[in-house]
């Protein structure tokens, strides 16, 4: 059985690629996107649990990797200038870059997210429910 993770390529990467693109992919596939960008909040807080600092430029291609899309840098820079006014990551430099890490409040944040996670997807789910 393969991961979330590893569905994610398969099911919104190939798919897409395809010469002949239904409609219904056409959807599905901005639906896809709005949830990513939704939670790119959310994304950059987990990938800065693991106590990595991690540039700007680093969280587009995250971001790709893991999730097959490209955001705009200033779609990404305006989520973490927003994250770093609310106190959840810092900004230092890191030779001629800057990189950010998570403060306290964004480990206590990532925390309560983790711990929610069940609430978030039931959430999902009951927005697309019938």
């Amino acid at each position: 059985m393969r991961t979330v993770s590893e569905q994610v390529p398969y099911l919104f990467g190939e798919m897409f690629n395809l010469i002949s693109v239904s409609p219904q992919d056409i959807v599905v596939r901005e639906l896809y996107e709005r949830l990513v960008k939704s939670f790119l909040d959310v994304i950059v807080l987990k990938k800065l649990k693991d106590g990595n600092p991690i540039c700007g430029h680093g969280m587009r291609v995250l971001i790709h990797k893991r999730f097959h899309i490209l955001v705009p840098s200033g779609t990404i820079y305006s989520v973490v200038y927003s994250m770093e006014r609310k106190g959840l990551i810092e900004g230092i430099m890191d030779m001629r870059k800057r990189v950010y890490r998570l403060t306290e409040k964004g480990k206590e944040t990532v925390e309560s997210i983790s711990e929610s996670s069940d609430k978030i997807v039931l959430l999902i789910k009951l927005i697309l429910e019938k």
